[in-house]
């Protein structure tokens, strides 16, 4: 069995931590493991790590890839980029080509398809399940899993599961009768009565013949471009249809299979269902980060870089970053995409969607301090052996000041190596390179100074990441 793990997405639906450039997939929340790499992890249980495919976007390559590394060596060696979003359907037509022409992958070769961003426990018990899955898609099915609900819920999408499939390889598995959208609360209390609705969870198994064949059937524009070479796909793949994978083959196709999982499932999509999942204190909060709770109960309290007081709450969420504050009631959570698009729409507010204060690049991280007319106070962190493009600046000075780690710097024709409490002035119009050449992350401060301070006034000539 191959995995393929869909990371392209760029949901807000738990901002302010969950932004456009960093969204869910990559935070870690709670521990010291993202939402990515616990996805990871579960697949390392189904396949090897040289039989990982991870589906992202250019923008989030290097998050994807900075990630995985955490993890193990050679996680990193499957990353397929999309030129353009075009939803799961043609995100999975991209792996299931990758598959086949650069792993080798047979026609009856397993994939199991899912996403970057869900809670699964326990993992054995996934595994064991994703098994029977292999087997009922050896027989021609396409396998989605089923989360039993044991709850009314308005905000997923049901399947009906129909008869039981025949023979040993179905032990585990039922035809699916039909998908229904994201019922109302009535319907989903009767779904949860009749006790034959599951969750469509969006993942699933299926061998490469299953899919190319059932694509070629009923999303003929996808299973055209299957026909092509996996660099002429990559090519043509803003001509593809923006259509999810349910949409575009699920619902039509009368080969479609489910296995019920029995197990602790979450797709952790609002801060309510953050708190259903984090531990809780003895007046059932969840504090994380500097934050003082008194006379507080059933709260999900986040502190970021203030300390957070709060007084006589329930039933609140409050959710602090360095440069937003949600206040909120705990059931009003998913309303969080309501101010989200309002934000979006006011050009005032529009970057408090799309970046954190702290904004991530391959080398590292930048964060910023404070801004002001005419200068702009950041501080960098570069990943050990990590170094950044060889740029100049047109408009713009910087000063640095080493907090930790020792750098090294090119301006203009000089190398420098600098330390903790020394600096280095680097004048506009001058070509310089920070690296850092240590063990330990380099830390400085940068204060920039100049008549525009934008990032966007930055020429590269050289960079081992690719963007010059």
């Amino acid at each position: 069995m191959k995995a393929i793990i869909l990371a392209g997405g760029g949901g807000t639906r738990l901002w302010p931590l969950s932004r456009q450039s960093f969204p869910k997939q990559f935070m870690k929340i709670g521990d010291d493991r993202s939402f990515l790499q616990k996805t990871v992890q579960r697949c390392l249980r189904l396949a090897s790590a040289g039989e990982i495919l991870l589906v992202t976007n250019k923008e989030y390559q290097f998050h994807v890839q900075s990630q995985v590394r955490e993890l193990q060596p050679g996680l990193d060696q499957h990353v397929l980029l999309e030129p353009v979003a075009r939803n799961t359907a043609p995100a999975i037509a991209l792996g299931v080509k990758y598959a086949e022409e650069v792993l080798g992958c047979g026609e009856d070769e397993v994939l199991f398809i899912g996403p970057s961003d869900h809670l699964i426990a326990p993992e054995e018990r996934f595994a064991e399940l994703a098994r029977q899955a292999e087997a009922i898609a050896k027989a021609g099915w396409l396998v989605t899993f089923g989360i039993v609900p044991n709850r009314p819920e308005t905000g997923f999408g049901y399947l009906k599961k129909g008869k039981k499939l025949p023979g040993a390889e179905g032990k585990n598995g039922w035809k699916v009768d039909r998908f229904v959208e994201k019922p109302d609360l009535a319907k989903a209390q009767e779904y949860l009565a009749a006790g034959d609705y599951l969750f469509n969870s969006g993942m699933f198994a299926f061998t490469l013949r299953t899919i190319k064949e059932q694509m070629a059937r009923h999303a003929p524009a996808i299973g055209e471009a299957l026909r092509l070479t996996y660099a002429e796909m990559l090519a043509a793949f803003a001509n593809q249809p923006s259509i999810s994978i349910d949409y575009a083959v699920m619902e039509k196709s009368d080969r479609v299979a489910v296995v019920p999982l029995d197990l602790t499932w979450s797709d952790v999509g609002s801060w309510d269902s953050v708190y259903d999942n984090l531990p809780k204190d003895g007046q059932q909060n969840v504090t994380l980060g500097k934050v003082l709770a008194l006379d507080t109960t059933d709260c999900l309290i986040m502190g970021h870089d203030r300390l957070v007081a709060t007084i006589g709450l329930k039933d609140v969420m409050v959710v602090e970053t360095g440069d937003a504050l949600l206040v909120a009631a705990r059931d009003e959570s998913q309303k969080v995409k309501d101010v989200v698009q309002r934000l979006k729409a006011d050009p005032a507010y529009e970057q408090l969607t799309a970046v954190h204060a702290t904004v991530y690049r391959p080398w590292g991280s930048y964060t910023v301090l404070e801004v002001g007319p005419r200068y702009k106070l950041k501080r960098i962190v570069v990943n050990p052996g990590a170094k950044l493009s060889l740029q100049m600046h047109y408009h713009r000075s910087e000063h640095w000041v080493v907090v930790r780690g020792t750098g090294r710097v090119v301006v203009g024709e000089k190398e420098h190596f600098f330390h903790e409490n020394e600096s280095i002035f680097v004048p506009k119009t001058t070509k310089h390179r920070l690296e850092n050449p240590g063990k330990v992350p380099l830390e400085i401060i940068e204060v920039q100074v100049g008549a525009y301070v934008g990032e966007d006034d930055i020429e590269r000539y050289e960079d081992i990441y690719h963007r010059a």
